[in-house]
């Protein structure tokens, strides 16, 4: 038995969309019309296609999402309840229709005898490599309710550290939009205007004033054009990054200079250890981890300099010399992997400095949104205070001429 999506007409002439289990897109179809409804479209689950157009659409989930879906497997499979009725009860109480739509195709597969890895590797734009092979694992070991456990808790704290800088990126953002879009209007509406009564009486204007004058006039008529200017850069920008050369440069750049290098380099850390320490506690090879973990990481530069050290590690190099080879993990971290290795507790190590670097990234990245915010409001109140300081010196020259 498989799941189905499927797209009908009701009584009513509405367009119903939702999830169907059954043998094939005959039996669905019948199914529909034993509900009076008129079948429009049934399609394997999560495999639907926009038809016809260039690009395909491929099943996803959001990270909340697949940590709210691990975990409810998790729990319902530590209650003892098999994987096919997990999946079932997990799909029913899927919010989402894509959630549903997945989890009832993964159920399908395994019902037509796959392993839950081998049904997830349908959907990798959903489930990854470290997520699918956390879950063999698991399965071999027999203790996938753990390791469903584990990966859930992983999920959840991604999940929260990226909501956390966000909100905490919102303020500053939202503030700097708002000023700019004031600091725009006052000088395309407002201060042509005042300072065009100013200019009437022949007098000359300030300095600033005409120079304010001229900038508002320049971005009066040529708006158009400097939006497009920056769209064209930006293009431009965005084609350049996709060039390896250029990659490779900004990527380099971003390690090993500028006062961001300890945050980059911490971040990278965090992502690699955390995942290579669900990786090694759910009974995956190192070699097996190690590449998965690479695989994670954003950085080319880095990623390559892990592919090398995993090759060094098969060749029998310890991992803390072949981790201390790559050049850009903290010291701490090396430490912690060496004392790992040295007493058969990797896997706890590397749980303990996942933790460190994320305080240490989380104090990093706040200390810097709080710097943040005050610099936001002195840029933006200098900016108002040249605009107020341009409209006010004409008033006072005046003043000065009637005296």
């Amino acid at each position: 038995m498989s799941a189905f999506d499927f797209r009908a007409l009701d009584g009513a002439g509405r367009e119903q969309r939702g999830v169907l289990e059954g043998d094939s897109p005959r039996q669905i179809r019948q199914l529909l019309r034993d509900r009076g409804w008129a079948p429009l479209e049934v399609n394997p689950a999560a495999e639907s296609r926009r038809r016809g157009r260039l690009f395909e659409r491929k099943p996803r989930l959001a990270p909340l999402e697949r940590a709210l879906v691990t975990r409810h497997l998790a729990t319902l499979l530590a209650a003892g309840l098999p994987l096919e009725e997990a999946l079932a009860a997990a799909a029913a109480q899927a919010d989402q229709g894509r959630a549903q739509s997945l989890l009832l195709g993964v159920r399908g597969r395994i019902l037509e005898g796959q392993s839950f890895a081998q049904a997830l590797g349908a959907y990798p734009a959903a489930f990854d490599d470290l997520y699918r092979a956390t879950v063999a694992a698991g399965e071999q070991a027999g203790h996938l309710d753990r390791v469903l456990d584990a990966l859930a808790r992983f999920t959840e704290r991604q999940q929260e550290t990226g909501q956390s800088v966000q909100m905490a990126l919102l303020y500053p953002i939202l503030l700097l939009v708002l000023s700019l879009a004031i600091v725009l209007g006052l000088l395309t509406y407002v201060v042509p205007e005042l300072v065009g009564v100013y200019a009437e009486t022949g007098q000359a204007l300030p300095l600033l004033t005409r120079g304010l004058l001229a900038l508002a006039g320049f971005l009066d008529r040529f708006a158009l054009v400097l939006a497009g200017a920056g769209a064209l850069l930006a293009f431009g920008a965005y084609r350049a990054y996709g060039l390896p050369s250029v990659r490779q440069r900004i990527e380099t750049l971003l390690l090993n200079g500028g006062p961001w290098r300890r945050l980059t380099r911490g971040l990278h850390a965090s992502r690699f250890s955390s995942t290579l320490a669900i990786l090694t506690a759910s009974g995956v090879p190192l070699l097996e981890g190690l590449r998965i973990a690479g695989d994670v990481l954003t950085n080319g530069v880095l990623k390559a300099r892990v592919a090398s050290a995993r090759q060094t590690v098969a060749e029998g190099t310890s991992l803390h010399q072949a981790l201390r080879d790559v050049g850009y993990f903290p010291p701490l971290m090396l430490h912690m992997v060496a004392s790992g290795e040295a007493s058969g507790q990797l896997e706890h190590m590397l749980e303990r400095v996942a933790s460190h670097l994320e305080r240490d990234n989380e104090r990093l990245v706040s200390a810097f949104l709080e710097l943040l915010k005050p610099l936001t409001l002195v840029f933006m109140g200098g900016l108002v205070l040249l605009i107020v300081l341009a409209i006010m010196l004409p008033i006072l020259n005046l003043n000065q001429l009637a005296v």
